[in-house]
């Protein structure tokens, strides 16, 4: 990590998330002083952390914390991160995702904090915005969420910036995820019940996307801009569990077709646009796919057998 957070103050909503947990130790390492917002946590955490206690959707919490801490930045990674087309989901991830950032947005805006980073998802659309549909309600949110976002900083020149984070993965995710899933079937000997594999992703290990992420929040002339996260390659899930089956257990092989695909329409492979991060932030992808890989495989191994790991 060369860059330096050294006497900035950095909050984290989602901060407790798999990218937050992160997140935390990254922005910590680079010299800031962190504080994490959670609905339910509140004090002082072992690794140093400040935590504050809001809901996102509650403005005026909103505005009580960001006020009371007076970030520097602010990274916001919190909201329900729910795919899935059910009319269900329509106003839960409206609440959460579009009215927690504009909440926030607003926060910011009024006490003046140095650049707030929001995340962008892949389930956004591209192309045409007059022609574009989301192809879910957390889709929609997040694409709307980032417009708000772009608003508010021609308007009211709040000093924003959006990372669009690809397929990230490593250590602490959760186990139903593709990659731990297919590493704790295999480490018991069971063959992990895939779809097809067929489709391709863009993956990017977990300390590279938080490395980019403190670039983004200290990089000059970002704010309005979108920058992409990823690795700017493409490789189908069975090129990854079958490369997991070969670090973990080779006589035991991926089963794939026994579950469904979940294909979304005009759904094509998708690259981060690495030139753009390249420019804005001076940042790439460090580690391959390959030995990030190995690495997940090595720790998802030393947390089945009981060892301490960070």
């Amino acid at each position: 990590m060369d860059a330096s957070l050294r006497g900035d103050r950095v909050l984290i909503t989602g901060a407790r998330g798999f990218m937050g947990h992160h997140l935390r130790a990254a922005v910590r390492a680079a010299g800031a002083e962190v504080h994490g917002v959670s609905r339910i946590r509140h004090g002082y955490d072992g690794d140093g952390v400040r935590w504050w206690r809001a809901d996102m959707e509650d403005a005026e919490a909103v505005k009580r914390t960001i006020s009371a801490v007076q970030p520097d930045i602010v990274y916001h990674l919190s909201g329900l991160a729910q795919g899935g087309a059910s009319l269900d989901l329509v106003l839960p991830t409206f609440r959460s995702l579009l009215l927690g950032t504009v909440n926030l947005l607003s926060a910011v805006t009024v006490a003046g904090c140095r650049r707030t980073v929001l995340i962008a998802s892949l389930e956004e659309p591209t192309g045409d915005a007059a022609e574009a549909a989301p192809a879910s309600p957390y889709g929609a949110a997040k694409w709307a969420a980032g417009a708000y976002g772009r608003m508010f900083h021609r308007l009211y020149r709040t000093p924003v910036a959006v990372a669009r984070v690809f397929m990230m993965y490593g250590p602490h995710q959760a186990e139903h995820k593709v990659i731990p899933y297919s590493i704790l079937s295999l480490l018991d000997g069971r063959p992990p019940r895939l779809s097809s594999g067929e489709r391709e992703l863009d993956w990017i290990y977990a300390d590279d996307v938080v490395e980019g992420l403190v670039h983004a929040g200290i990089a000059p002339g970002l704010e309005g801009a979108t920058v992409d996260l990823g690795s700017g390659e493409a490789t189908s899930i069975r090129e990854v569990a079958s490369e997991i089956a070969r670090l973990v257990n080779p006589e035991v092989l991926p089963l794939f077709g026994v579950m469904p695909d979940h294909p979304q329409p005009g759904e094509r492979a998708r690259v981060a646009d690495t030139g753009k991060a390249g420019r804005l932030l001076g940042w790439s992808a460090r580690t391959p796919l390959r030995e990030g890989l190995a690495r997940a495989v090595e720790w998802y191994s030393r947390r089945r057998r009981g060892e301490a790991i960070a």
